[in-house]
């Protein structure tokens, strides 16, 4: 269960009372609002949507899940009753009236059993679930706010904060058999019953109390965010995750050391959280951003944000069906979030219509993707884009074919070049790729000698390569053994130099004739020729 931060009050599924306890605003606002549940769209978000939207009562609070018997409860602030949703048809098959102002709720499945906090009255609501009534009431601290259940030892944990401790009941007496200190305005509890702990989230403290259920006491004090709220543990990789309302974050807490060793940025007063061992998902509710961050615990980063109703409250998850239940305050209705289910993947097949080629040969990359009903694809040689969206044409049935002509490969190595499919609704993102061998391109050098005023000479030289001339290639002009200069080739392709007059006269003695040379680089092969003057 978790209560509302600030001026709202509200409860989740096991114990989150966020920042200040502010119980009697439920009821009072229960009485002052009237509320209308309507039908709310499915919002996809990064594989994530809500698939349906249940009416249940008023101020909807906590929420918690049998998913042995496919059932969610959701506790109604301002009703003083838990809604019973079958979660195979989405319906509301009962209420069970409980005690006045109830905020938290947990599930024995064990006992088939289900414990709801009642924070104006403190007390503790047990209800059968095979009958779905009333079966005992348990007196508890005047400060009740969050509950859990652990299954294997039998005993249920309940916040106090107005007390600063848990009270420990037994399930199977329904009794109170213990008190344990614990930080200041304790909010929301978790039990991971593998390693029989117990984590507490103290809002005022800014820490969580770590309980050791054999003994009833403290073992550890773990320093997290700002007004920590819900706490969630996954008995699998033996982690916590605790929402901190004030921060907007997720404090990530390893079990094994008690110390936080991750803090995720989620969405505006993150309130309730809760785990998917299964499958590595936390889902955290964002009460003032109406969404709901979903975290993928690999690699402990936001992978979607999914839209949900007005001031969401708390949130809980059935590992079976890999489902969320999100509690929404203010629109007196519970969002249920699913996975969507995984997109088939195209295959995609790139092939070249010269194989190998030299560098300015122009090449064409077609690429075959297969099942797909349209859409493009873009091509790419590393980070240099080739064709960008080329429309993909039929071909038959879902086969479809997109080309990309270009020159633009550089030579000298292995090129690999990618076509990208960018997914669709119906299709997931595809990638196909090619290895092409670019060859150098040969060159070709023609040279000649022109005889200028006062007999001086001038040297020109022209480089051609892939089927046009090169400008900006340097080009050697010699005679002899002698180096006469080294000019780049210009815009047509052309390089120039005018001799003076004592390098015309060594060429005269060298018979009238020079010798020009092009050294390559790593697109162009060598070339030189010779010119004579006459």
């Amino acid at each position: 269960m978790r209560a509302r931060p600030n001026d709202h009050a509200s409860a989740g599924h096991r114990g989150r009372t966020s920042v200040r306890w502010r119980g009697a605003a439920v009821v009072v606002g229960a009485a002052a609002l009237s509320l209308t549940a309507g039908a709310m769209p499915a919002w996809a978000a990064g594989g994530y949507s809500v698939t349906a939207t249940i009416a249940v009562g008023s101020f909807p609070s906590g929420v918690a899940v049998d998913s042995a018997a496919g059932t969610a409860y959701v506790v109604n602030s301002g009703g003083g009753s838990v809604s019973v949703i079958d979660e195979a048809t989405g319906t509301v098959t009962a209420t069970v009236n409980v005690g006045i102002a109830p905020t938290g709720i947990a599930v024995d499945p064990a006992a088939g059993s289900v414990y709801v906090v009642n924070h104006a009255t403190s007390t503790v609501s047990v209800i059968d679930e095979a009958t779905d009534t009333l079966t005992a009431t348990i007196p508890v601290g005047a400060g009740a706010a969050g509950v859990a259940a652990d299954p294997t030892t039998g005993n249920v944990y309940v916040t106090d904060h107005a007390a600063s401790s848990v009270t420990v009941i037994n399930a199977a007496t329904n009794t109170v058999t213990g008190t344990i200190a614990v930080g200041v305005e304790p909010a929301d509890v978790a039990v991971d019953s593998t390693t029989g702990t117990v984590y507490v989230t103290n809002s005022t403290d800014g820490t969580v109390s770590v309980i050791d259920e054999a003994s009833g006491t403290v073992t550890a004090t773990i320093p997290v965010g700002v007004e920590p709220a819900g706490v969630a543990v996954d008995p699998t990789t033996e982690t916590a995750y605790v929402s901190n309302t004030t921060d907007g974050t997720v404090s990530v807490i390893d079990e094994a050391t008690n110390t936080v060793t991750a803090t995720i940025p989620v969405g505006t007063q993150p309130a309730g959280v809760a785990v998917d061992p299964s499958t590595g998902t936390v889902y955290v509710d964002n009460a003032f951003a109406a969404t709901v961050s979903v975290i993928d615990e690999a690699s402990g980063t936001v992978t979607a944000t999914v839209p949900v109703g007005m001031d969401p409250s708390d949130v809980a998850v059935d590992p079976a069906t890999h489902t969320a239940y999100v509690t929404n305050f203010s629109d007196g209705t519970v969002s249920v979030i699913s996975a969507a289910p995984a997109l088939p993947t195209p295959v995609v097949r790139v092939t070249s219509s010269q194989h190998p080629s030299t560098f300015g040969q122009k090449v064409t990359f077609t690429a075959t993707v297969y099942p797909v009903d349209g859409g493009t694809i873009t091509f790419s040689n590393g980070t240099t884009a080739l064709c960008s969206a080329a429309a993909l044409t039929q071909v038959s049935a879902f086969k479809y074919q997109a080309t990309c002509t270009t020159r633009a490969l550089p030579a000298g190595e292995l090129v690999t070049v990618t076509a990208v499919y960018p997914g669709d609704a119906k299709y997931a993102t595809a990638t196909g790729t090619l290895t092409q061998t670019v060859m150098r391109a040969p060159t070709t050098l023609t040279a000649r000698i022109h005889v200028g005023g006062h007999g001086l000479y001038t040297l020109l030289a022209t480089l051609t390569g892939a089927g046009h001339r090169v400008s900006g290639e340097p080009v050697s002009f010699s005679t002899g053994s002698t180096h006469l200069c080294t000019p780049d080739t210009g815009t047509r392709g052309i390089a120039t130099c005018a001799l003076t007059s004592a390098q015309t006269s060594l060429v005269q003695k060298d018979k009238d004739t020079i010798r020009a040379t092009f050294s390559g680089d790593t697109n162009y092969k060598t070339s030189t020729t010779t010119a004579s003057a006459g």
